[in-house]
């Protein structure tokens, strides 16, 4: 099977679950180096500067990331040829 050819079986849940998982990872690496993203947009300091909750929210972040790859990659294993 050529590589052009493998994208195109590809169901639209590996799709949701790969863009998923990179617009996580992009929100990650966005909360990771601009940690005061939240009180700017929002303009809400619900931790009132303790970074509690930013940090938590790279960690969830990262967590969804990580999940949706996991998944896309099963979805991906699942539709290559026997």
């Amino acid at each position: 099977m050529h590589t052009e050819d493998r994208w195109a079986p590809m169901r639209a849940r590996f799709w949701v679950e790969a863009l998923a998982g990179g617009l996580s990872a992009l929100a990650f690496l966005v909360t990771l180096v601009w940690h005061d993203w939240l009180e700017i947009v929002f303009r809400l300091d619900p931790d009132h500067g303790s970074g509690a909750l930013e940090w938590l929210i790279v960690a969830a972040l990262a967590m969804v990331a990580v999940t949706c790859w996991l998944l896309a990659r099963a979805e991906w294993r699942a539709s290559s040829p026997a």
